[in-house]
């Protein structure tokens, strides 16, 4: 009697799904994966989409070479409408764990193929460096030509403004040309962080300059430096910090980096001085409070740089007197000379970063200043800096857009609150933890605080999870300009709440972020640019790069999908070709891959380098997963639809 319900319910998911096609043979629903693929241990979910009302209740995974089914399973419930779809279920497969190439099937529709495998994220961290070397100004590697040399005059600082200071270097924010402390501060720590946490992914093809060769030091490290390298321009004295170089007068026309000559002043760009005051807006003022968003975003990544340059191997060739933790303390210095956010400066649009946050900056920067002053807990120190990341991170438990729909452009920046996941870490109390100059009542303190602070995360991502368990796709991020990093920095923070707890509460839903950024998403496309080569990528981006020279972006995570209202409201978008995508727009949200869209096709740099972190520590899990008992054949049965998270 089971074998003869099971093939009913075969036989009736087949043929509701027929009615899924047009009398046209126009496809009505769709089978949504992550192209890259899935590790045989990983959560293993596709999602299934559909224009018409449908009762599915089966699917099979299906060996792509025999044709022959491997794997059957029930769909669960039907999720309903989301975006563009009526009808929509979750296809989980975890269970099967075989390596291999696979498609699903469900009725007459079928998903691409994809591979489940220890080594589909092999690779994808590297890849990803490719955009950030080719965003280098100064000497761009794969230009192999320079660009921006002239950089730059000051204003609002205390020497006379038009005051030339060196500041060539750094990376391009996005498209444009324009360079931000702040993006590049939380590029460089997240670039550096990958390496402490996962070295053994990263290899070492590039010489410091970006050029093919071997230097004995990771890409990602030579990449850390360069940005490492921009913001000791940037921060040149202790009194001296800078916030920005140019402005949206970039704006007045695509080209591929040489020299700008628009602003006035030769081949010389404005550098924008860190004064705490409301700086200049077109006519009018951004809302800039303090010097502590920008300067303690300096001081984390400096105390990083010097904590590991005085602690790994990697380093012994080079000089430990880098002079990071001199800049570490004098950012932090800065950052507590006016407690309050820095915002950036536009002139001719009213499109600004308008960071409205500051506490989690300032919880990182004492949490790293603290690791770097006990490096090894073997010289001693106090807990001054912890006491006052503690006061900070109760300041700002829970990051603001965290289950909220909508936001302002940067508002709530860098989209996770980094000092949680490094303060908790520090509060576990290992064995060897000094005791000097501590006293008492802080070191009794420190585990109930550690478990205060990993309950703020689950406490967040719980908000998520409140939104995104209605719809197929467990998504519950708004969608905001950058949707993608956050996205991006949500999958990193579900994370870093498993790695302190050890709580695989959230683990589906960590995945389905990170699936829809390849391809698990409504218009089933990676948004990230030539990964996986063989997938369905941006080829239009809003970049001068593709466009003017049909050079690739390799690596380029694009913005993302934003609200329809959004787009809506936008100045200067027209799109340039026919929408691919046209059957997969909606009320909800719209994305193009069309270089005349700048709010849901652009690529970022600091977005990238957030994803080098994600995509590592996917490859590092990978590896763990390489064990005899996971090559021995395959669950063909079973139901996964119940759902682990509460």
């Amino acid at each position: 009697m089971k074998k003869l319900a099971f093939l009913l319910a075969v036989i009736i998911g087949s043929i509701a799904l027929s009615s899924y096609y047009k009398s046209d043979s126009e496809p009505q629903a769709w089978i949504r994966i992550n192209q890259l693929g899935y590790t045989p241990a990983g959560i293993k979910v596709a999602v299934l989409g559909s224009k018409n009302q449908t009762k599915l209740t089966t699917f099979q995974l299906i060996d792509s070479a025999s044709k022959k089914a491997v794997y059957t399973n029930t769909t669960g419930k039907d999720f309903g409408s989301y975006g563009p779809f009526v009808s929509s279920y979750r296809l989980n497969f975890s269970l099967f764990k075989k390596p291999g190439t696979y498609y699903l099937k469900a009725g007459n529709i079928t998903s691409p193929n994809f591979k489940i495998g220890v080594d589909v994220y092999k690779g994808a961290a590297d890849f990803c460096l490719q955009y950030m070397r080719q965003q280098r100004s100064g000497f761009n590697a794969y230009l192999k030509d320079s660009c921006h040399t002239h950089d730059g005059y000051t204003l609002y600082g205390p020497m006379p403004d038009s005051t030339h200071i060196d500041v060539v270097g750094g990376w391009h924010d996005a498209s444009d040309y324009l360079q931000y402390s702040t993006t590049s501060a939380n590029a460089t720590y997240h670039l550096l962080a990958a390496y402490r946490d996962f070295q053994t992914v990263f290899a070492d093809v590039k010489e410091a300059n970006g050029l093919d060769g071997k230097n004995g030091m990771a890409d990602v490290l030579d990449e850390a430096k360069w940005g490492l390298d921009w913001l000791v321009k940037m921060h040149p004295r202790q009194d001296l910090m800078f916030n920005q170089l140019a402005d949206d007068r970039d704006h007045m026309g695509m080209r591929i980096p040489k020299e700008d000559s628009f602003y006035g002043r030769g081949f010389e760009r404005p550098v924008y001085f860190v004064n705490g005051e409301p700086q200049q807006r077109g006519k009018f003022l951004n809302n800039t409070k303090g010097t502590s968003s920008t300067a303690a975003k300096f001081a984390s990544a400096f105390a990083l740089a010097h904590f590991l340059y005085s602690t790994d191997s990697t380093f012994k060739h080079m000089s430990r007197k880098s002079g990071y933790y001199d800049k570490a303390m004098s950012a932090y210095a800065f950052a507590s000379k006016k407690k309050g956010v820095t915002q950036t400066v536009s002139v001719r649009s009213p499109y600004i970063y308008a960071e409205d946050n500051w506490v989690d900056d300032m919880e990182l920067a004492g949490a790293a200043i603290h690791n770097m002053l006990n490096k090894n807990n073997s010289n001693g120190g106090n807990g001054w800096y912890m006491v006052q990341a503690l006061a900070n991170a109760k300041q700002e438990k829970i990051t603001p857009w965290l289950g909220a729909d909508t936001a302002s452009h940067y508002q709530w920046y860098p989209f996770i609150n980094i000092g949680h996941y490094e303060l908790a870490k520090q509060l576990r109390l290992p064995k060897n933890f000094p005791k000097a100059g501590y006293t008492e009542e802080l070191i009794a303190s420190l585990p109930s605080n550690a478990d205060s602070i990993v309950g703020y995360y689950r406490a967040g991502i719980q908000r998520v999870w409140n939104k995104a368990k209605n719809n197929a796709f467990y998504r519950g991020i708004p969608f905001i300009w950058c949707s993608n990093n956050l996205t991006t920095s949500f999958a990193i923070q579900c994370y870093w709440y498993k790695q302190l707890t050890n709580d695989k509460t959230f683990d589906e839903l960590e995945q389905a972020n990170f699936d829809w950024l390849f391809g698990c998403n409504p218009w089933g496309t990676s948004m990230v640019y030539g990964l996986p080569t063989w997938g369905d990528t941006p080829v239009d981006p809003h970049s001068a790069f593709t466009h003017l020279k049909n050079y690739p972006i390799n690596g380029g995570l694009v913005d993302g999908p934003v609200y329809t209202s959004i787009y809506k409201g936008l100045i200067g978008i027209a799109l340039k070709d026919a929408d691919e995508y046209e059957a997969f727009q909606s009320s909800l949200a719209l994305y193009h891959d069309d270089y005349g869209d700048y709010s849901t096709n652009e690529p970022t740099m600091d977005g990238t380098a957030s994803l080098i972190y994600l995509l590592a520590a996917k490859e590092a899990e990978s590896r763990k997963e390489l064990s005899p008992t996971l090559q021995k054949g395959a669950i063909i049965r079973g139901n996964t639809s119940k759902k682990k998270l509460q």
